[in-house]
Parts: structure tokens; sequence; C-alpha cells
């Protein structure tokens, strides 16, 4: 199944609201980038939060594997074992 961000905005079905409090200045920057785009305000903002939240994220996971990866890298030098030399029979 399709997941809704990947859907046209035509057939999701928008069940929840998010509100928030901004400047007169915000807003009319807001307005005039969804107007260049040809996008409603709410299709201009929902799209720019989408796409910060999921680079917020892709960040958060590449941080965390790193460091993992690293603690991992380190775990495997500190037991390293020394090579066994082949036996002569």
């Amino acid at each position: 199944m399709a997941d809704s961000a990947t859907k046209p905005a035509s057939t999701r079905t928008r069940a929840e609201r998010l509100e928030a409090r901004i400047t007169a200045a915000q807003k009319a920057l807001i307005e005039h980038a969804a107007a260049l785009q040809g996008r409603s305000v709410t299709d201009f903002v929902l799209a720019s939060v989408q796409e910060a939240a999921s680079r917020a994220i892709d960040e958060h996971q590449r941080l965390t594997l790193s460091v993992q990866d690293g603690r991992a890298f380190v775990e495997a030098l500190v037991s390293l074992r020394k090579p066994v030399a082949p036996r002569e029979d």
C-alpha cells in the first residue's frame, strides 16, 4: 500500500490539524513563496515541513549509525586475535 506522503493531495484524507502562531512578516513571506511556486499556502507549508522533518530524521539516523559503526570498529580492533600459524602435519 502506498504511503500517504507519496499519494497525490487529491487522494489523501487530511484528518489531522496543525496550527502555529506566526508574525505578519512570516505570513507574508510564506504567502509570497507559495504564490511563486503556484501552490496554496497549506500545500507549501506542508511540503516544506515534511521535507524538513525527513531531513532531520535522516541526519539523526546517520549520526546514530556513525557512532554505532565507530564503536563496532573499535571493538573489532580491540578484540583482534593473533593469527594462528598453520599446522604442519
